[in-house]
């Protein structure tokens, strides 16, 4: 099968910083390419991850709300000024109940 030309058009100075790291991995753009569309063929998705910023700041808005409602629950279970040591110790017991009860 004939090679073809594609034509990607990017700012002088990221083309001249891609060069750079491609030179430095011992690669040219020409290869960095053929890599990047191979890999997606391959899996058939793209070799890296493509968020919306939208949905990550919506996502730590929820984690904000959960991390908020556990620091008032312990408040209310008067778990708030536990130690590391202490929670360590209230696990170990939970997970000893758990096995006793198993077995």
């Amino acid at each position: 099968m004939g090679a073809v030309n594609v034509t990607v058009r990017v700012d002088e100075e990221t083309k001249r910083d891609f060069d750079s790291f491609c030179d430095n991995v011992g690669i040219n753009i020409t290869t960095a390419f053929n890599m990047f569309i191979k890999a997606t063929l391959r899996t058939r998705q793209l070799p890296f991850i493509v968020t919306d910023v939208e949905t990550q700041n919506q996502a730590r808005q929820e984690l904000k709300k959960a991390f908020n409602a556990a620091q008032e629950q312990s408040v209310i279970n008067g778990t708030d000024k536990m130690t590391m040591e202490e929670i360590d110790a209230e696990i170990a017991g939970y997970r000893r109940e758990k096995r006793a009860t198993r077995g």
